[in-house]
């Protein structure tokens, strides 16, 4: 209590000395003088020495937190709220394994299993096409057999179109409709007949 009370007084002096006399209680003069003395040696001693104190000063800093975060806030933003959004890692519930080859996948995606099967043997077929026709523009349509394909069709299936073979087998769940075209011809037929009528 008397620590304080010596402080609070001596506090209210200073203050009382700054208002009263602005040089410090010494006559302007000589403040002056002591002014640019000081002013000329601290110019040298700038030059020689570069100190964070002296750059900062009696400046005041910005953009720093003026109270502690709570535990509870520190806790929040580092989990999230189980109510709004929980960061920590959920169970997932929605995977399922493939029906073709067995591995699991999330549910809506393709299985990336398969995926990259059938990604690795396009890039073989495009490999083998480019190796057999080159760069050249495809005029005719291309049709890519396997081993013992080639006897299945006939003549008139592979008249017009260019052939690329290859030397293997194909893979048991690489079907032959895959490589079908999608979009069929326009029917000449105006009749417009309904399917699959319960």
């Amino acid at each position: 209590m008397s620590k304080n009370l010596i402080l609070s007084l001596t506090n209210f002096v200073r203050s009382l000395e700054r208002l009263f006399l602005p040089y410090g209680g010494h006559p302007p003069a000589l403040a002056l003088a002591g002014f640019q003395h000081e002013h000329s040696t601290s110019s040298n001693k700038r030059a020689q020495e570069f100190s964070l104190k002296e750059l900062i000063g009696d400046g005041m800093l910005w953009a720093v937190p003026k109270h502690r975060r709570s535990v509870e806030k520190r806790l929040n933003r580092k989990f999230g709220y189980p109510e709004y959004v929980w960061k920590p890692l959920k169970v997932k519930r929605n995977i399922r394994s493939c029906q073709t080859c067995g591995h699991d996948h999330e549910l809506g995606v393709l299985c990336p299993f398969c995926y990259n099967k059938v990604l690795k043997e396009t890039e073989q077929m495009q490999a083998k096409i480019q190796e057999k026709l080159g760069l050249d523009p495809v005029d005719k349509e291309v049709i890519v057999l396997y081993e013992g394909e080639k006897a299945e069709q006939t003549a008139e299936q592979l008249q017009g179109k260019r052939i690329v073979e290859m030397k293997k087998p194909r893979p048991m769940w690489f079907t032959k409709n895959l490589l079908q075209k999608s979009t069929q011809q326009q029917s000449e037929a105006k009749e417009v007949k309904p399917s699959d009528l319960a």
